[in-house]
C-alpha cells in the first residue's frame, strides 16, 4: 500500500463493501484526512462501483489514491482496463469545468509518460470528473505530440460509463499492463532527460547563478568527478566524492553540470543507463531553482511562436532538480515495514529488482547538494516513527540510520555500480537536527567499508565537523585526497574573492578582519547604519536595471515589527516569488518588506543585499553571546550549558555566516538603535530592544573598519 491507498481487481472491488473500502482508504491514509477528502472518497466510491458493473469486464484494476514516483503528486482514481491507462481526477460536487482543473488532469498523465516505466510505451487517457456536469467529450484524439497521450476528456458522474466504453471501442486491441504497474520504477523518458538538458544549457537566469569571475573555472572540479565516475563504472565500485567550497563558489553549478555531462558524455542523445540526479533538501533552492529555468524555458518558446505549458516545462526541469526527501520516500518504500532487529531490507512485493539496478533507483550518480545538511539518525528516526511533520506520511518505527547513511544505502542497492557526489557548506548547519559531514564519514566507516572515498582537503578545516574529519578517517584505507575538490573562489561576489574568508574573520575574531576589510571594501562595498530607512535608501541606489536587492534576518530574530519589516512567511512559493517577481510585484525582495531568513535564502543570491542584525547574537567583551525570544517578554541567553544548546549556539552563528555571504555585489548592515526611550514612571518602554543588547554588535563591527553611512 506504499504507493497508494487502495487497489482491487474490478471483481473483488465490487464485492467489497463500500464502508470496507472506505475504511481502508482512512487507514491507509498516514494522518487524519479533511472532512472534505473523506466525503470525496465516499463519492468516488459510489461512482466506481457504479461505472465498473457496468463495464462487464472482470480483469481490469482500480486504484485509489495513486503516489507517482519522486514526483509527489496524487491522482485521485487510475483504471488499468484493457491494456488503456485512465487518470481520472475528481471535482466533487462541481458543476462546472475549469481550465486549471484540466491542465491538473493532463500533467498527471504526462507525468505518468515521462516518469512510470510501465506507462511510457501505454495509451494513457485523462479524465476530468465534474460530478454535477451535465455534459460529456464527444472527440477522443491521440495528442498532437504522438505520444499515446489522448487529448484530456471532461464529463459529469453520469456520463462517465459512457466515455470509458467509447475509449475502450476507440482503442481496441492493445497489449496488457505489466502486473507489477503500481510499484513501477521510476525511470524518466530520454524525451525528458533531453528537454531538461536543453534547458539547463540554454538557460539565461542571470538571478541564480552568474558568471562574471572570468578568470575561476570550475572545470578541474567537474572533470576529476566525471574520472571518478569512468573509473567507478569500468570497475564495477561504489565510490563517494566531497566537494568543499567557499560561499557562492558555484557548488550548485558543478552538481547541476555534472548531472548533464554525466547523462550526455559529449553525446546528442542521453545515455540509457548511466544517468546522474541533483538532489536537494533545500525546499527553497529547489522552487527557485525550478521555477526560474522553466519560466526562462517558456519565455524563450513564446518568443520563437512555440506552443508550450509552463507545466510542460516544469516537467523537463523536475528530471534534473528534485527534494531529497521524494528519492527518500520512494526508497523507503521498498523496504520491509516495520524494520526488525535494526536491518533495512527490500520488501520484493513492494519493488521491481531490475537487471543492473537490481532494487535502486535509477541513477547510477547522485549529486546531495548542501550534503551537510543531512539528519542524524535521532532527527529522522523520531520524524518517520510520526509519520513525518503532520504525521500525514509513512509511518516507519525503529529506523535504523542516519539520513547520510540511508541515502548511501539507497545507492548501494544497485548492483553493478555507482557514485554519490556530496557538496559540502562550510559552518553551515543551520537547523536542529542537522548532522553535518560527519555523519556521512561516520557511516562509511561503520557500514559501508567497501566504498572508495574521495575528499577535498579542506574538509579537514575548523568548519567542517570542527575539524576532526582527518581524525574520523584515520583508519579508512579507501581514501583519497584531491585539491581538484575544492572551489577556492567565490562566483557570487566576483569583485570580492575574498568576502568569504572577512566573514569567517568577522565571526571567529580574526585580528585579519581589519586587513581582509581594507582589501575588498572598494571593489565591494560593505557599509553599517543603524537606520533601516537609510539601509533601504542605500540599496534602492545601488540597483539598476533588473538587480535583486532584498532584506535578510535570522529565524531567531523577533524584534523587527518596529522597524516595519516582516518575515517571508514558511513556503517554497513565497520563495519563488521573493526570488523571481519584479519590482512591479510587492511580493518581490525589491520591495524591502518582507524579509527572508537563512532557510530561505541558503544557496541562492541577491546583487545586494541588507543584514539585519537583531538581539539574538550579541558582541560582548570578546565573545558572541546568544539569545533566543521568548514570545512574549524577553530574550533568553543560552549559555552552552547542555548539548542542545551548544548545538543551537552553533546553528545561529551559521545562520549569520549564510546572510553575510548571499550578495554578488555589496551588502548594508544594519544594526538597530534599539528603542531608548522611557515612560513617565522612568521604566523602559519596551523592554525587548534595550539600546545594549545592539550597541556592544555596532561597536564591533565598526571596529573592523567598516563604514559608517
Amino acid at each position: 500500500m506504499a504507493r497508494c491507498l487502495f487497489n482491487s481487481s474490478f471483481q473483488k472491488f465490487l464485492n467489497l463493501n463500500e464502508n470496507l473500502i472506505f475504511g481502508e482508504l482512512c487507514n491507509n491514509y498516514h494522518g487524519d484526512a479533511l472532512t472534505t477528502t473523506r466525503e470525496a472518497w465516499k463519492a468516488e466510491i459510489s461512482i466506481m462501483k457504479n461505472v465498473i458493473s457496468r463495464l462487464d469486464i472482470n480483469d481490469g484494476q482500480v486504484i485509489f489514491e495513486y503516489d507517482i514516483p519522486r514526483l509527489g503528486k496524487r491522482i485521485d482514481v487510475v483504471l488499468l482496463v484493457n491494456g488503456i491507462i485512465f487518470c481520472l481526477e475528481f471535482k466533487v460536487g462541481e458543476n462546472k469545468i475549469l481550465e486549471a482543473d484540466i491542465d491538473q488532469t493532463l500533467d498527471y498523465a504526462l507525468d505518468l509518460k515521462n516518469f512510470h516505466k510501465y506507462s511510457e510505451d501505454k495509451i494513457i487517457v485523462p479524465i476530468l470528473i465534474a460530478t454535477k456536469y451535465k455534459k460529456l467529450s464527444t472527440e477522443i484524439n491521440m495528442s498532437v505530440y504522438d505520444d499515446k497521450v489522448v487529448n484530456p476528456l471532461i464529463t459529469g458522474e453520469n456520463n462517465l460509463i459512457d466515455l470509458i466504453k467509447n475509449v475502450l471501442t476507440s482503442f481496441p486491441n492493445q497489449s496488457s499492463i505489466n502486473p507489477n504497474w503500481i510499484i513501477s520504477p521510476y525511470s524518466p523518458t530520454p524525451t525528458i532527460i533531453e528537454a531538461a538538458r536543453t534547458l539547463y544549457q540554454n538557460h539565461s537566469v542571470e538571478n541564480i547563478t552568474r558568471h562574471e569571475a572570468d578568470n575561476v573555472s570550475t572545470d578541474k572540479t567537474i572533470s576529476y568527478i566525471l574520472d571518478v565516475i569512468k573509473e567507478s563504472k569500468a570497475n564495477g565500485d561504489k565510490s563517494i566524492c566531497f566537494v568543499t567550497g567557499v560561499p557562492g563558489a558555484g557548488k550548485t553549478l558543478v552538481g547541476l553540470e555534472v548531472a548533464i555531462k554525466q547523462t550526455y558524455q559529449d553525446n546528442d542523445k542521453p545515455s540509457e543507463d548511466d544517468g546522474a540526479v541533483y538532489l536537494s533538501g533545500n525546499g527553497p533552492l529547489v522552487a527557485v531553482l525550478t521555477e526560474a529555468l522553466a519560466q526562462d524555458n517558456y519565455k524563450k518558446c513564446q518568443a520563437k511562436h512555440q506552443p508550450k505549458k509552463l507545466s510542460d516545462s516544469r516537467r523537463e526541469v523536475s528530471k534534473s532538480i528534485q527534494m531529497i526527501h521524494r528519492y527518500r520516500d520512494n526508497m523507503l518504500a521498498k523496504i520491509k515495514n516495520p524494520v526488525e532487529n535494526g536491518v533495512l531490507e527490500i520488501d520484493p512485493s513492494k519493488a521491481v529488482k531490475q537487471k543492473n539496478s537490481g532494487f535502486g533507483e535509477v541513477e547510477h550518480v547522485a549529486i546531495f547538494d548542501e550534503a551537510q545538511r543531512s539528519w542524524t539518525h535521532k532527527r529522522l528516526a523520531d520524524y518517520l516513527k510520526r509519520g513525518g511533520t503532520y504525521g500525514n506520511k509513512l509511518k516507519v518505527a525503529n529506523f535504523p540510520m542516519s539520513e547520510a547513511a540511508f541515502l548511501i544505502w539507497s545507492l548501494d542497492q544497485r548492483e553493478d555500480w555507482a557514485t554519490i557526489v556530496c557538496l559540502v557548506g562550510g559552518g553551515q548547519e543551520i537547523n536542529t537536527g542537522e548532522a553535518g559531514i560527519a555523519e556521512w564519514i561516520k557511516a562509511l566507516n561503520e557500514q559501508f567499508t567497501n566504498w572508495k572515498v574521495y575528499i577535498s582537503p579542506n574538509l579537514t578545516q575548523p568548519e567542517y565537523a570542527e575539524g576532526k574529519i582527518k581524525e574520523l578517517l584515520a583508519n579508512n584505507r579507501n581514501v583519497k585526497y584531491s585539491d581538484c575538490l575544492h572551489l577556492s573562489v567565490s562566483l557570487r561576489s566576483f569583485r570580492a574573492e575574498k568576502l568569504s574568508a572577512f566573514v569567517h574573520a568577522l565571526l571567529s575574531f580574526d585580528i585579519k578582519a581589519k586587513d581582509l576589510y581594507k582589501e575588498i571594501k572598494e571593489k565591494y562595498p560593505i557599509v553599517l547604519t543603524r537606520d533601516i530607512a537609510k539601509a533601504k535608501k542605500w540599496l534602492h541606489d545601488k540597483v539598476r536595471g533588473t538587480e535583486r536587492t532584498g532584506v535578510l534576518i535570522t529565524k531567531e530574530s523577533a524584534r523587527y515589527k518596529p522597524l516595519g519589516i516582516h518575515v517571508l512567511p514558511s513556503g517554497d512559493l513565497n520563495a519563488v516569488h521573493w526570488f523571481l517577481e519584479d519590482k512591479l510585484d510587492t511580493r518581490s525582495s525589491n520591495y524591502l518588506e518582507d524579509a527572508a531568513t537563512e532557510i530561505q535564502v541558503q544557496g541562492l543570491e541577491l546583487d545586494y543585499t541588507c543584514i539585519l542584525w537583531d538581539a539574538d547574537m550579541r558582541y560582548e567583551n570578546g565573545k558572541w553571546k546568544f539569545f533566543r525570544f521568548n514570545g512574549q517578554t524577553k530574550w533568553v541567553e543560552q549559555k552552552g550549558e547542555s548539548e542542545n544548546q551548544k548545538e543551537l549556539m552553533q546553528y545561529m552563528l551559521n545562520a549569520y555566516r549564510v546572510l553575510l555571504t548571499r550578495a554578488r555585489l555589496g551588502m548594508i548592515i544594519c544594526v538597530p538603535y534599539g528603542n531608548n526611550n522611557k515612560n513617565t514612571n522612568g521604566f523602559w518602554e519596551d523592554n525587548t530592544r534595550l539600546p545594549y543588547f545592539y550597541d556592544g554588535t555596532y561597536s564591533y563591527l565598526k571596529s573592523l573598519g567598516i563604514e559608517e553611512i
